[in-house]
């Protein structure tokens, strides 16, 4: 770890991992600071996974217009993120964010 990046614990649940090679948890070491000089957050966080983790061509089934597509739960440190800020949560140290899945096919 460095002070140019942010260690964090990725887990991904109901059929998400499918989209990453079949992992389910991720350590990821993400840069502290976005494009623009601001914190990193939830929504440069997906974006990132998905240009440096995805295995899966099928981008909009995890990302769709800037943030996780609708479906998805997420939970930054086991609390639902719409309690901490969604997409504008700045990233911090060690956090867990899981990403689950709540979409079936029929």
């Amino acid at each position: 770890m460095s002070a140019d990046t942010i260690p964090l614990k990725i887990e991904l649940a109901g059929g998400l991992e499918l989209l990453f090679d079949n992992e389910k948890k991720l350590n990821v070491d993400l840069p502290a600071k976005m494009e623009d000089g601001a914190a990193a957050n939830i929504n440069y966080l997906v974006e990132y996974l998905c240009v440096h983790c995805m295995k899966d061509p099928r981008r909009e089934m995890f990302q769709l217009n800037g943030t996780v597509r609708a479906g998805i739960l997420v939970l930054i440190n086991d609390a639902d993120w719409e309690l901490e800020g969604e997409g504008e949560y700045e990233l911090q140290p060690k956090d867990t964010i899981l990403f689950v899945s709540t979409l079936h096919g029929g």
